[in-house]
């Protein structure tokens, strides 16, 4: 069983087998109260994932996990340093998951760079992807790339242009 620094594994989760994959932002949580901090030349990320903790959760995002008959593994381009806060925010919305991956530490990858990175390890230990959620046009084009079936969930997000290259965010 691969277990890497930025998986965050619940105990007696699924080590293997079938899973279905949810972005966090914009599928599960309603990142839009803190979208302001990504406006304008300089976008501030620390910010903008420090107060995910506070998000409402998207319902039907949520009411979708709680019916998924196969593990979910949370996959965000959240920086490691929330994991914490992203998992108590995942416990206290009642979002089931077996498995959440945070982008490590000074990770200067773009979202689907390393979701896709993710989605090769994930398969390397024995995880067997049937679907994943993103909203993210380029994350959902890469899990389909990379022959993984995806659903494009419309968090409006993209549709804004904020000043900023949406690849280097989750």
């Amino acid at each position: 069983m691969i277990d890497l620094p930025h998986w965050h594994r619940r105990p007696g989760a699924a080590s293997g087998g079938p899973i279905v994959i949810f972005d966090i932002d914009g599928v599960l949580s309603d990142a839009r109260p803190r979208q302001h901090h990504l406006r304008g030349g300089s976008p501030d990320w620390h910010n903008f994932f420090s107060d995910g903790i506070h998000d409402q959760p998207l319902t039907a995002g949520v009411a979708l996990a709680k019916v998924i008959a196969v593990p979910i593994v949370a996959v965000s381009a959240r920086p490691n340093h929330v994991h914490t806060d992203t998992v108590e925010w995942l416990e206290r919305e009642g979002v089931p998951f077996d498995l959440v991956i945070t982008r490590p530490d000074g990770d200067q990858r773009s979202s689907s760079e390393f979701k896709a990175a993710e989605l090769a390890a994930l398969r390397q230990a024995g995880y067997e992807v049937v679907l994943a959620l993103d909203d993210d046009p380029a994350n959902v084009a890469m899990y389909r790339d990379h022959g993984v079936e995806a659903l494009y969930i419309h968090s409006g997000y993209y549709d804004i242009d904020l000043g900023w290259d949406s690849e280097s965010g989750s």
